[in-house]
């Protein structure tokens, strides 16, 4: 099989590919005033076939995991179709979503019986009126809901994306810990990113995982390996809990020096990095089954132009807006 290498010999297992633009919460750190259409219609998102030939490509390529992202990926009307269409693929291990919860309960059995194989959801307080003025949305008990419905329907471990933000889940992380003491619950703190949008926030909110990192060990929390389609969290284990936490450091040293990830936009371009400028227009070759060999192709030839690392230490965010577009 052919395999993706970048030109510093880092091998990509991992394709994070949004499916949707479209998000119905309001989050302070991501998109405060709503979703706002960049110019196109919602109607020019990929389409279930494009994201059958997409992920086909990438699986004849070396790709063993997929995450569906957006926006909310939830909120397609063909989102459990578009799960069992990557799932088709032999070669695709994991299929995982990142979702706000808000169908969770409702849709979660279904997704499994799909393929679905992992499951992110986003919880940034457990305070049901701390998570409505974050999220814009009263939806927290709805959301623990359906982490529930989760594991009735047959997950043995739940992901749980927790947002950083300073005099928030800083000061509340003895409750966290609480509450993943006796769940399989991956807990995973993600530090907030400065985005060309977002800078005043990130000024204000911003925690060092760092700091997390040594309280955990002095509580006698202790990292794990990390397996070669994992994403960029380092995992920490305690012996006397049946969660984990994760964290998620950007700005570390090395951060990207394990890349294993590439992403696909819901307009269908190929970005090498979050933090890129531009990409790579996939498109044209999504229209047909015969143009297979041509999007692989320009697939791997992309992987030249992967730089070394992501410029954020030096303020430069490339083209990213707004939080929106990471898709956890």
């Amino acid at each position: 099989m052919s395999q993706l290498i970048d030109a510093f010999e880092r091998r990509f297992y991992y394709l994070r590919l949004s499916i949707t633009d479209v998000c119905n919460f309001r989050c302070t750190y991501c998109l405060p005033d709503g979703y706002r259409p960049q110019g196109t219609r919602n109607t020019g998102f990929l389409t279930l076939d494009e994201i059958r030939r997409v992920t086909r490509a990438f699986a004849e390529l070396g790709t063993e995991k997929v995450r569906l992202t957006g926006g909310e990926p939830s909120l397609r009307r063909d989102f459990t179709e578009i799960i069992a269409a990557v799932r088709a693929n032999p070669a695709i291990r994991t299929v995982a979503v990142t979702t706000n919860g808000y169908r969770l309960a409702r849709g979660v059995a279904a997704w499994r019986d799909a393929g679905l194989t992992a499951l992110n959801v986003s919880v940034d307080s457990l305070d049901a009126r701390q998570f409505q003025a974050i999220t814009g949305q009263d939806k927290f008990h709805q959301v623990m809901a359906g982490i529930d419905a989760a594991f009735e329907a047959g997950f043995d471990k739940v992901k749980v994306n927790t947002v950083l933000l300073r005099d928030v889940s800083d000061i509340h992380l003895d409750t966290f810990l609480a509450w993943i003491k006796p769940r399989p619950l991956q807990l995973r703190f993600i530090e907030l990113m400065e985005t060309g949008e977002g800078n005043a926030l990130f000024r204000e909110r911003h925690v060092s995982g760092e700091l997390i990192r040594q309280r955990l060990e002095q509580r006698g929390w202790r990292c794990q390996p990390r397996g070669r389609t994992d994403g960029p969290a380092l995992v920490f284990h305690h012996e006397d809990y049946r969660g984990e936490i994760g964290l998620i450091m950007p700005y570390a040293k090395d951060f990207c020096a394990s890349c294993n990830r590439l992403r696909v936009s819901s307009m269908g371009k190929l970005h090498l990095c979050l933090f890129g400028d531009g990409g790579i227009p996939l498109r044209d070759l999504l229209e047909s089954d015969g143009a297979l060999e041509a999007l692989k192709t320009r697939i791997a030839g992309g992987l030249n132009h992967k730089k070394q690392t992501h410029f954020l230490h030096q303020g430069n965010t490339g083209i990213t807006r707004n939080l929106s577009y990471i898709g956890g």
